[in-house]
């Protein structure tokens, strides 16, 4: 029977039995399976365990602005930022003159369990010291991503005087919106139980993220994978992707069971209730310049979540730009490209 069905929909449209049926694909798939992803020059300047913090090579004639360190999130690795050279978020700031640090966190192992979020925003500090030092600067801007900007967030708060601008993008900071389906998911679990003396599984995390949106992340995306051609570029551009998607941290047990507990259970930071290491963390304490990327198609950060910081925070110099994308695509998509970086840049330039 399922033979029949197979057949009849080719029949009905015998492009797409063609492209399921593609030899060509298959071979294009195969070829694709060990691309690598990251495509700008870059150095490792500091390593702290298993952090390791990178100084991107310039592109084009320097915009003589301040630094700028991307705090990513530890949840998943950082080279997404920098897919492949028409993919990459990070060449884009390049490309505008801008001066780029990364942060890598690494892949946590039994040796991190009791690494706290206290030790990860010391950790931050210690690489905002280093730039500083190499710049001879009091001050340096922070882009903080996803779970990144929530520590980025954290990090300013403690130590306003070290950042000159902040930047987040497509952060958390009202866990508690109504159309936050991981925050309701995640508000039911038992952390302690999850967590126990360990670290918690990456891949066991990953599948919680595709559960959110099962049939367009698990079925759909393939079945238009088989449905295109077999163009070198198109294929090497998803694996790329998917080798993101699957390739995911464990996580530090202590530090995941303070961040699912404190911001996504009891959402003490919307709340003005978070603490880190026995210090306050009051968002209206933020006084600098603050720029918020919003995507407005984001299913894992609703933009509620996010644009509630404009109202949380001290700063009178605030703007929210939301663009037209989910949350992998603020940084990968085409229009992120032609849109994000030129955005950032000419924010911080009238700063």
């Amino acid at each position: 029977m399922r033979a029949r069905g197979s057949a009849a929909a080719a029949a009905a449209d015998p492009a797409q039995g063609q492209a399921v049926m593609s030899p060509n694909l298959y071979a294009a798939l195969a070829a694709a399976r060990h691309c690598a992803a990251g495509c700008s020059d870059k150095e490792e300047i500091w390593q702290r365990g298993k952090l390791k913090l990178y100084h991107y090579r310039s592109i084009a004639k320097p915009a003589n602005a301040v630094p700028v360190l991307i705090v990513y999130a530890l949840v998943n690795r950082p080279y997404m930022m920098d897919l492949q050279e028409d993919r990459s978020l990070i060449r884009g700031l390049l490309s505008q003159g801008l001066d780029v640090y990364l942060i890598d966190w690494g892949y946590p192992d039994g040796a991190d369990r009791l690494t706290t979020l206290a030790d990860y925003i010391d950790l931050i500090r210690g690489c905002v010291d280093q730039v500083l030092d190499i710049h001879r600067l009091a001050a340096l801007n922070i882009l903080g991503v996803c779970q990144g900007g929530v520590l980025s967030l954290c990090l300013t708060a403690l130590h306003p005087e070290r950042v000159r601008n902040l930047i987040t993008m497509v952060t958390p900071v009202d866990f508690h919106t109504s159309a936050d389906l991981l925050s309701k998911w995640v508000r039911k679990i038992d952390v302690s139980a999850w967590v126990g003396e360990g670290n918690v599984s990456g891949d066991s995390l990953n599948q919680l993220f595709l559960s959110l949106m099962p049939f367009r992340l698990t079925h759909q995306k393939y079945m238009e994978l088989l449905r295109g051609e077999a163009d070198t570029a198109r294929i090497e551009n998803f694996m790329r992707v998917e080798q993101w998607i699957f390739d995911s941290p464990d996580q530090a047990g202590a530090a995941f069971r303070e961040f699912v507990t404190w911001f996504y259970q009891e959402n003490r930071l919307a709340r003005n209730q978070l603490e880190i290491a026995g210090r306050a963390i009051d968002l209206k304490a933020l006084k600098l310049p603050m720029l918020n990327l919003i995507g407005k198609k984001d299913h894992l950060v609703p933009p509620a979540s996010s644009a509630a910081l404009q109202r949380l925070a001290g700063s009178e110099d605030f703007t929210n730009l939301e663009f037209e994308l989910g949350h992998i695509g603020m940084y990968v998509s085409g229009r992120a490209q032609r849109e994000v970086p030129a955005a950032i840049a000419g924010w911080l330039a009238a700063r």
